[in-house]
């Protein structure tokens, strides 16, 4: 190895901790410290995630401490850094740039009211496009709306409202900017154009999310430099000031390059906290009717994306509910998901008929449903539940698939998976069986901190193009091939009974809604 070849370093915020690496241009991580956040939220109520950001960032900076500490001679090699960081959490600043309230996390579940009207001729557009429901579903979910409803004395008090990835930067720099596809979630963005509305309180989509111009953040193209590591930031985090920071992308668009999907040949599926389908295009291709495709960490490339909101948070949810014994009254956690995924084989595909729909949580498309499993029956054990709950997950993705597929006019030949649940074999098999495709791991779980990588290197000019360097970069791993009589079983639940669950169930979730609502 050249020891003169220039490094990247990467910053990755996930939702349960931080990780800052450094990578040289074959892949390989040199070097990575983690910071496991405790705890990674506080919920002041039930259902709501809040955290302190500059929390967040002292774990950041106890990372690149060590970093530094141990690597001396990797950090002199260093000629860039790039973040990428979870989606759709707002920092809110005063006039003074300090800190207001406690960030509110993509989890939170609360929704604001929105009694005030949008003016008549947004409200008129999206009656004639079929989109009333879900504007005011993203009205309800955008958190500068239940700010201004719910705490009026903090949002009279809002100079600046930037997303969480933007504030770390600015933690770091000193500068406010960051690019568009570090954007993704509610914010007044015309993502093809990777530009603010120009007057979003007026602008008919603009207004849904009730912010000023004033108040965002300076957008920049992905690959552009941000600035410097600041003095200040230097004493932090130990890092070298003057040290570059360069515009990427969020955690998905940086996972979907660290997998190697740059066209539309495959697929990249993300099972982590939430779990996504994306695929990657120059051009802009909605991967639903009148949803967007989001910029990608690429310049003038964008991702398709269709997220299972809570995906594999599931997983936890079962374990702490169901993957435990009581003795003596006293609830001892002694079942992890790796005795589960290693009992998935004796569960034969398709769960003996129980099958489930992983709607944890209000979507866009369907803002209005809550989570089923039909099937059950007198031979059903848990570990049939924790099996249905993989392939409920799986089925929610392959409907992402398909829809891509219509959109792009071809099938894809693969897939790549990454997430905390691409780590067994087991949940690895069964995706590649409902699917029906191949489906590959590469070289590192850290295939966001990965993405964010090639990102880096393109930015200094280290490669010619992304082909290049993913094709430098990124090495195919394991490969798991669809067992055909499993994916014909997987088939017919799909078609015959999961695809006929949400016209079935519609009216019932819309009750059920009520219900708790009220």
């Amino acid at each position: 190895m050249d020891n003169n070849e220039p490094l990247i370093m990467t910053f990755d915020f996930g939702t349960q901790s931080v990780r800052a690496s450094i990578f040289d241009k074959r892949g390989n991580t040199l070097a990575m410290e983690k910071e496991v956040y405790a705890p990674a939220y506080f919920s002041p109520k039930p259902g709501w995630a809040e955290q302190d950001p500059d929390y967040y960032f002292r774990c950041l900076c106890s990372c690149t401490k060590r970093l530094t500490s141990s690597h001396p001679e990797l950090i002199s090699r260093v000629k860039g850094i790039t973040q990428t960081c979870f989606r759709d959490s707002a920092v809110l600043l005063d006039s003074d740039n300090q800190v207001v309230r406690p960030m509110v996390l993509w989890l939170d579940q609360r929704f604001a009211k929105c009694e005030k009207k949008l003016d008549l001729k947004a409200r008129l557009i999206f009656k004639l496009v079929g989109m009333t429901q879900v504007i005011d579903m993203n009205r309800k979910r955008t958190i500068s709306n239940w700010l201004i409803e719910n705490e009026p004395e903090n949002w009279a008090r809002v100079a600046k409202y930037l997303h969480a990835s933007t504030y770390f930067i600015y933690r770091l720099t000193g500068q406010m900017r960051n690019s568009a596809a570090d954007h993704v979630g509610h914010y007044p963005i015309d993502y093809k154009k990777r530009c603010w509305y120009k007057d979003p309180e007026h602008h008919y989509q603009g207004q849904i999310f009730s912010l000023k111009k004033s108040m965002l953040c300076e957008l920049i193209p992905e690959g552009a430099p941000i600035g410097g590591i600041s003095e200040e930031a230097s004493k932090l985090t130990g890092l070298p000031a003057g040290l570059t920071m360069y515009a990427c992308g969020a955690d998905k668009s940086c996972e979907t390059l660290g997998t190697g999907v740059i066209d539309t040949s495959m697929a990249s599926i993300s099972l982590g906290t939430a779990c996504t389908i994306e695929t990657t295009t120059k051009k802009w291709i909605q991967p639903v009717k009148l949803f967007p495709a989001y910029p990608s960490c690429l310049p003038d490339y964008y991702n398709m994306d269709i997220q299972i909101y809570r995906g594999y948070w599931m997983i936890n949810w079962f374990l702490k509910e169901f993957g435990a014994k009581r003795v003596d009254d006293l609830v001892v956690d002694d079942v992890n998901a790796e005795d589960f995924n290693k009992d998935l084989d004796k569960i034969p595909a398709g769960s003996d008929g129980l099958v489930l729909q992983p709607y944890w949580g209000p979507g866009l498309q369907r803002p209005v449903v809550k989570g089923a499993m039909v099937g059950f029956s007198d031979n059903t054990t848990k570990e049939h539940f924790y099996k249905a709950i993989i392939e409920g997950i799986d089925y929610a993705l392959r409907e992402g698939m398909e829809g891509f597929e219509k959109n792009i006019g071809h099938k894809f030949t693969s897939l790549r998976i990454s997430g905390g649940g691409s780590q067994s074999d087991e949940i690895c098999q069964i995706t590649a069986d409902v699917m029906g495709l191949p489906v590959s791991r590469v070289q590192t779980q850290e295939t966001s901190s990965l993405g964010a990588a090639i990102a880096g290197f393109l930015a200094i000019h280290e490669f010619h193009d992304p082909y290049e360097a993913v094709q430098m970069m990124v090495h195919e791993s394991d490969v798991f091939t669809p067992d055909m009589h499993n994916h014909e079983i997987y088939n017919q639940l799909y078609t015959n009974v999961y695809e006929k669950l949400y016209p079935s169930l519609k009216e019932s979730y819309a009750a059920l809604c009520d219900f708790t609502r009220r």
